[in-house]
């Protein structure tokens, strides 16, 4: 029976449940003298505390949830309870579906939805296969030459190739390329800009102009009828709707555009950069991703998805999902306040040892074995779940398999030196270039 009350939340009644559990303000002040990263901290309460921990960071309570149920009841069950006030990269993505809230949210995504399921991805199959190959051709030079690469630039490559054919028909060229680098600095500078927006855009006023003008020029070709070889893209889409729809301003054009540039590279970049390291620890995984079948095989790709969800699983797309309660409510038997922030944390409930088995150990194997992973759905959520769970999971895990269908088999890499740890900020990305050679395959 799937009911709140089988999952121990039923309805709010004020007076009723328990104050929801409390980390000592001691770890709060050890983290900030410390000066380590938000997850560090997140990390302790939840060890001290449990899957649902309250703790102080200002003057508003705030409520860390790894719990699974209690994910479930804030993204998946009661999203109206638990609203997203703003995201971190509106500086960048402007009023874009990630931003966007209340009726806007609800149109915006409504448009963009049938682009990602069914029909729509069938449409970018090809796109996504020409970026693939594009990349492959591009390292069977680097086998050849002996030419070093850094392997997180070139999963951007791929992936800024990727969506771009996606969105304008066209591939994606040098110098196009050049300029919306200015997207990935934009996103590496947001968690140390200024809090107030006009400052924060001043500090990034130049790459977001080379945004602007690469955006502009887009949409204007578009609008021109200028459909790439595929034909017309997901820019065409927007473009339409704006004949029919006035709030679709070139403005929100732009936002929508970015957004979807930003969404569609910037996560599944990071996402192979980490597969690749993690392999670079792991080698025999990549041995038994390859034995699972032959090339083209349902099993060989099976195995291979199992590479990114494991990969997903260690480093989820979205590490944190901030939300606020607009109303009083009960979590799991805990009263919880309106005006409290949330933190849903995937990045902590994918790494829970209650949840599953040596959570820290990269084992591919947890998505191909009967009852491998957790069945909770509060309890594997990389894209999040819910309304607004990513729109993009298909599109990501359908490039990234494409690629590595089209890498692992012919290339084995020898990185030169590794990063030591990791980034939190939009992603969870390493810190650090990732230098390699590609070295002759294994099998």
């Amino acid at each position: 029976m799937d009911t709140e009350a089988s999952l121990g939340s039923p309805p709010y009644v004020p007076g009723t449940g328990r104050p929801v559990p409390e980390a000592e303000p001691g770890v709060v002040e050890r983290w900030r003298s410390g000066g380590g990263e938000l997850v560090e901290l997140l990390s302790q309460v939840r060890e001290r505390v449990g899957g649902i921990a309250a703790f102080r960071l200002g003057p508003a309570p705030t409520v860390l949830v790894t719990d699974p149920r209690a994910v479930q009841h804030v993204l998946a069950r009661h999203p109206e309870r638990y609203v997203k006030r703003s995201h971190r990269a509106r500086v960048l993505i402007g009023d874009g579906v990630l931003a966007a809230t209340g009726t806007a949210w609800k149109r915006q995504r409504r448009l963009l939805q049938s682009q990602f399921t069914g029909t729509g991805m069938r449409r970018y199959e090809q796109r996504i296969t020409e970026a693939a190959r594009t990349t492959a051709g591009r390292w069977d030079g680097y086998a050849r030459t002996g030419q070093a690469l850094d392997v997180g630039r070139e999963m951007r490559r791929f992936a800024l190739d990727a969506i771009w054919r996606s969105l304008t028909g066209h591939p994606l060229h040098e110098e196009t390329e050049r300029e919306l680098a200015a997207v990935a600095a934009v996103a590496a500078a947001l968690p140390t800009l200024p809090a107030d927006v006009t400052d924060a855009q001043d500090a990034v006023a130049a790459d977001l102009a080379r945004i602007d003008a690469v955006a502009q020029h887009a949409i204007e070709a578009a609008r021109n009828g200028a459909a790439g070889p595929d034909g017309p893209g997901l820019l065409h889409v927007l473009i339409d709707a704006a004949t029919e729809r006035p709030e679709y301003t070139d403005r929100l054009i732009r936002d929508e555009l970015v957004t979807l540039l930003v969404a569609g590279h910037e996560t599944t970049a990071t996402t192979l950069t980490w597969l690749y390291l993690l392999l670079d620890r792991n080698p025999a995984a990549r041995e038994q991703a390859l034995a699972a079948g032959d090339e083209g095989s349902a099993q060989r790709r099976q195995a291979i998805q199992a590479l990114v969800h494991e990969t997903l699983r260690l480093y989820p797309s979205a590490w944190i999902l901030p939300r606020h309660a607009t109303e009083d409510d009960m979590l799991a038997g805990y009263a919880v306040e309106a005006g409290t922030d949330i933190l849903v944390c995937p990045y902590l409930t994918h790494r829970d040892p209650e949840l599953l088995p040596d959570p820290e150990q990269f084992d591919p194997r947890r998505f191909i074995t009967p009852a491998g992973r957790p069945t909770h759905p509060g309890a594997y959520f990389p894209f999040g779940i819910g309304p607004r769970a990513c729109l993009g999971l298909q599109f990501a895990l359908r490039e990234s398999t494409v690629l590595l269908e089209h890498l692992l088999p012919v290339h084995s890499v020898a990185f030169h030196s590794t990063p030591t740890k990791a980034v939190y900020g939009i992603t969870v990305r390493p810190d650090g270039p990732t230098p390699a050679t590609l070295a002759p395959p294994l099998t």
